[in-house]
């Protein structure tokens, strides 16, 4: 049979990366497919700039359009990221027929519900396993492996970058904007890390998991994000004296009233095998009905982790292109008009344990007076740790481990707590989860 055509859009770090290992493991990507792969033709911004990929054999060419109007293309690999060009191009390509491959989760998180119904109208199809996770195949543990589940909860470790100086702040006692900056200077954060550090990615990756966990339309405006801005040396300190350590996860639960949505830092126990997940590596832990908790780790970013799932995808792709489309694997794992638009859980109605950590005065009957407004609303506290002050100061830290409770309840409580004149500053809380 005759080779099958690529385009690629981009040749940057994961663009440089894909033509890599489809070059040096061609025949045994062949093997697997059945015909082999060719890359005909790649897009970049500038053309003359060194790769880390050979480009002998590809027509390069500045316009992207170029390789998804160009009618010897079978299938487009978009790898510019972003969700602007990136969807202009990725429809182009689909109403010519096209398939794609994408590693964009803004593209998938914030479009895919227009995508996904016009390439099933055009018969062709938008893979995305690197979207989420880099090197772990998750989408298809998800998509397939687990087809037979009925998925519970998922808890991830999504974003590399986060989870470096989470570890970096924890090993050595190092302040976060210290190790932001080396974590930028080793290329793991963008000069601007928001994105990263505020959750944003990680929320645009649980909107995808959830969709095909759960069979809902993909909703990355109704997923609760917060940062780890706010997380310091000392609550890295604080959670390991209680036994837990601080991850910023993306949390997708299913429940009576509906589905959460939820990227956040969580205190986690040591123990579990997540809670040892550090540096730049991503986890996702998925729990089904049948199976049970497991657990899917390894590189979350890279060159080659990622081309990794972007060339299994092209493999799929060439796979399936001789049979019927209403057969192939539906992208969302549910078929189309089986998806459900299930409730979405407001964060007020969310109900998890907390780490509070306050400012007090050293006075008789201040813990009294926060533990009675805790008290008041039903909240009973599972440990706690009084610190001794400082020499030049005259509050004493407080940290405190909360059980179960309804977010509106401690949001009540914390504003109270913050009213009172023996208390200075915001009551800093972390929500926690035993993910048992």
């Amino acid at each position: 049979m005759n080779p099958v055509k690529v385009g690629v859009i981009g040749l940057g770090t994961v663009g440089g990366g894909t033509v890599n290992v489809l070059k040096r493991n061609a025949n045994e990507i062949a093997r697997r497919a059945g015909r082999e792969i060719h890359v005909v033709k790649a897009s970049a911004r500038d053309l003359s700039r060194e790769r880390i990929c050979t480009t002998e054999g590809i027509e390069l060419v500045s316009d992207p359009f170029e390789i998804v109007t160009d009618p010897e293309i079978s299938i487009v690999v978009e790898l510019i990221g972003g969700d602007s060009i990136a969807r202009d191009l990725v429809i182009k390509a689909i109403e010519n027929g096209k398939h794609v491959v994408t590693a964009n989760k803004a593209l998938i998180a914030l479009h895919g519900n227009e995508i996904f119904p016009l390439a099933s109208q055009k018969g062709v199809m938008v893979a995305f396993e690197a979207a989420v996770a880099g090197g772990i195949p998750i989408i298809k543990v998800l998509r397939e492996g687990l087809s037979g589940n009925q998925v519970e909860w998922l808890a991830g470790i999504i974003n590399g970058t986060g989870n470096f100086i989470l570890t970096e702040m924890r090993d050595k006692g190092r302040g976060f904007a210290d190790v932001l900056a080396e974590a930028q200077a080793l290329g793991y954060a963008e000069a601007d890390p928001t994105f990263d550090i505020e959750g944003i990615d990680a929320a645009h990756k649980l909107t995808i998991l959830a969709s095909i966990a759960f069979g809902i339309p993909l909703q990355f405006e109704k997923v609760y994000t917060e940062g780890i801005t706010g997380i310091t040396s000392e609550d890295m300190i604080y959670a390991e004296e209680l036994g837990y350590r601080i991850k910023h996860l993306g949390i997708a639960r299913k429940n009576h009233s509906g589905i959460q949505l939820r990227v956040h830092p969580t205190l986690i126990p040591e123990r579990r095998l997540i809670a040892n997940v550090d540096g730049a590596k991503n986890a996702v832990l998925v729990y089904g009905d049948a199976v049970g908790p497991t657990l899917y780790y390894g590189a979350g970013a890279g060159a080659e982790p990622t081309a990794s799932a972007v060339v299994a995808d092209i493999v799929d792709v060439v796979r399936t292109l001789t049979s019927d489309p209403g057969n192939r694997v539906p992208h969302l794992a549910f078929q189309p008009d089986a998806l459900q638009e299930t409730p979405i859980c407001a964060m007020d109605d969310v109900e998890t344990a907390y780490y509070l950590r306050l400012t007090a005065a050293d006075k008789p009957g201040v813990l009294a007076d926060i533990t009675r407004i805790l008290a008041d609303r039903g909240i009973s506290i599972e440990a706690l740790i009084q610190k001794e002050p400082l020499s030049d100061k005259p509050d004493l830290p407080v940290i405190m481990l909360t059980h179960r409770v309804q977010e509106r309840k401690m949001s009540q409580a914390i504003e109270a707590i913050e009213a009172l004149d023996t208390v200075s500053g915001s009551v800093h809380r972390i929500r926690m989860e035993t993910l048992g």
